[in-house]
């Protein structure tokens, strides 16, 4: 099953589900009005949506409307929580072998997490405000997942089960910023801006073989203004699966229907395949030159975060957005 919520002057915008081939849409506010109301109460009212799905993809929907990605919100326009992890370890190694800093042995038992703002992520199609270049503009290219409520406590057995839709993110980072933050001993917060998700979120059956129940074994691939920048798969170097950072995420405290988790960077040992973000490339080339040659993304800069089936069928549309200028 596919979803997505459009835009409709209102915070949450409008659920509507989504064809397969992503080119029909229905509007369903008479089984759910918003993808945060579906999730409430996801055990009924996914097998309602999951028919309106079938039908539409057999052509029985006379009234279905075209799709336009362009028009979504993030298939959440808002959320109770968004925590990002660092499934990827070998980015975290790589980045700190730049530098010249021992990474702890716990890095590889113990998932990195942070806890993002959720209150007003933006569009797969909106423009990234960024009040100065100064600041380091990335794009970080990663998968997440949605869950129902999670019992506190719960193992990455139990958390399999709560992981209902997937989507991919674009998890936009000021890296200048951040070294700063971090010095203070606290973490993230003005370094990392609004993300933006995939027009679609989808159901893990989309994804047949594809998904393993823990995790998404496709590459993600990544445009930099109209030039291929990346395209590591997402099942290979994953030290951390969805089920356990889901659990570490629950480990304290319980998560609510509606919690986003994202993977962190996208990031293969085999750099053949490019990178997911311009921090790790820039890594490389300091670790093979001595200094950085890739520049952050400056304003009219865009980048294209899509996932593609063994069909070359686009599964959850794209995230396209360009670098603006940020003008209060």
């Amino acid at each position: 099953m596919k979803l997505a919520t459009l835009k409709n002057n209102t915070r949450d915008g409008q659920l509507v589900v989504v064809s397969r081939s992503l080119n029909k849409a229905v509007i369903v506010a008479d089984i759910a009005k918003t993808l945060q109301s579906a999730l409430d109460d996801w055990q009924d009212i996914s097998p309602k949506l999951d028919s309106v799905y079938q039908a539409l993809n057999n052509g029985d929907i006379a009234d279905a409307i075209d799709f336009e990605q362009a028009q979504c919100e993030s298939p959440l326009p808002r959320a109770f929580q968004w925590a990002d992890g660092s499934a990827y370890v070998n980015h975290v190694e790589l980045v700190r072998k730049a530098r010249n800093a021992e990474m702890p042995e716990t890095f590889w038992t113990d998932p990195l997490m942070y806890q993002g703002g959720s209150d007003a992520f933006i569009g797969p199609y909106d423009d990234i405000k960024v009040a100065s270049e100064s600041y380091g503009i990335d794009f970080e290219s990663e998968v997440a997942v949605i869950t129902d409520d999670v019992p506190m406590g719960a193992s990455a057995e139990q958390t399999s089960k709560h992981i209902k839709l997937i989507m991919l993110v674009n998890d936009v980072s000021l890296r200048n910023l951040i070294p700063g933050e971090l010095a203070k001993g606290f973490g993230f917060f003005g370094s990392k801006p609004s993300s933006a998700f995939s027009p679609v979120a989808i159901t893990p059956d989309e994804l047949g073989a594809a998904w393993d129940g823990a995790k998404l074994h496709l590459p993600l691939t990544t445009h930099l203004n109209g030039e291929l920048f990346g395209q590591p798969s997402c099942g290979v170097d994953m030290t951390f699966d969805f089920p356990t950072i889901v659990a570490h995420a629950a480990k304290t405290r319980p998560l609510s229907a509606g919690c986003i988790v994202g993977s962190g960077t996208i990031s293969n040992y085999d750099r053949s395949a490019g990178s997911s973000c311009l921090a790790e490339k820039r890594m490389l080339e300091i670790i093979a030159d001595g200094k950085p040659s890739t520049e952050f993304m400056k304003f009219g800069d865009n980048v294209r975060i899509e996932m593609f089936d063994e069909n070359g069928e686009s599964i959850f549309g794209a995230i396209e957005q360009m670098v603006t200028e940020y003008k209060s």
